[in-house]
């Protein structure tokens, strides 16, 4: 697999990162010598038919996420991520290339792959929030339902939420029902966590919040992630790697490494300049096409 190299990230090192308690959060293991990654998308093609017409999402797209990776796919509106997403859950079938999951050949969902959506509404309402947890423990077998209950208590003490574990998604805010949606998801210990612009539909503050939460969560439990956004500040600060897509249809278009970074590093220069080396890459071809236009 080959993918387009850039040193911008690699090569970051500010003072105060260092200093910063998320700053010193250890990066994500290295593969050893010889460990194969976990998660491997080669040469993928997804497309979609629409009424008139059948629609390529992406085209031989490839990437390889390793294990407690926390992997960003990052581009534009309809470059094809969240639908690179879903054939990863099994949803959707490539019509090119391969997605593997430990050597396997994805061929469908699996209770190894587990969703977080950005929608409020993923949670039956008629269930509390430990019910919410416990449910998918019990009805894939997963575990006993004393055990299931154990362990769906400790998921969402881990969210802050213990206090609510009574109350019904009616009276939670849409930070505490996605809240509830990733201790479900890390209940059932998938060997990755797929994430859909989980904190799109949020204010400001309350992103913020959840994405200081998710890599506190990371810290503790060090689940492999797959992040779909198309902020790029999100991706710098969640993502220890990042993968741009160009537009429709979504190519990848590179790749970098961007540990360095978190919630504490937003306002400093070398975030700032991260951030418009993205905005640069994800719309080069825009630029390069006005460029052409004013000649």
């Amino acid at each position: 697999m080959t993918l387009v190299a850039d040193e911008l990230l690699r090569d970051t090192s500010v003072t105060e990162i260092r200093q910063s308690r998320a700053a010193q959060r250890a990066p994500a293991p290295v593969a050893a010598a010889g460990a194969g990654p976990l998660l491997q998308v080669d040469g993928v093609s997804l497309e979609y038919r629409t009424a008139e017409h059948i629609v390529r999402a992406t085209h031989r797209v490839g990437f390889d996420v390793y294990e407690a990776d926390r992997f960003v796919l990052l581009g534009p509106s309809g470059c094809g991520k969240s639908t690179l997403l879903k054939a990863v859950a099994g949803f959707i079938a490539p019509v090119e290339g391969e997605i593997r999951l430990g050597g396997r050949p994805v061929s469908g969902p699996g209770p190894d792959r587990i969703v977080v959506f950005q929608e409020f509404d993923q949670l039956p309402p008629w269930k509390t929030v430990l019910q919410n947890v416990t449910f998918p423990l019990t009805a894939s077998r997963t575990l006993p339902r004393r055990e299931a209950e154990e362990r769906a208590r400790h998921y969402v003490e881990k969210v802050g939420l213990a206090k609510f574990a009574d109350s019904y998604p009616h009276q939670l805010s849409g930070g505490m029902k996605q809240r509830v949606a990733i201790a479900r998801a890390l209940a059932m210990q998938p060997s990755i966590l797929l994430m859909d612009e989980p904190f799109a539909a949020l204010d400001a503050l309350t992103r913020r919040r959840m994405q200081e939460e998710l890599l506190a969560l990371w810290d503790e439990v060090r689940f492999t992630l797959l992040f779909v956004t198309h902020s790029i500040e999100e991706a710098l600060i969640v993502g220890n790697r990042v993968a741009v897509l160009s537009a429709h249809p979504g190519r990848l278009r590179a790749e970098f490494n961007s540990h360095e970074f978190d919630l504490a590093s937003t306002g400093g220069a070398p975030f700032q300049a991260a951030v418009r080396r993205l905005h640069e890459r994800l719309f080069e071809h825009e630029h390069a096409g006005a460029g052409e236009a004013q000649r």
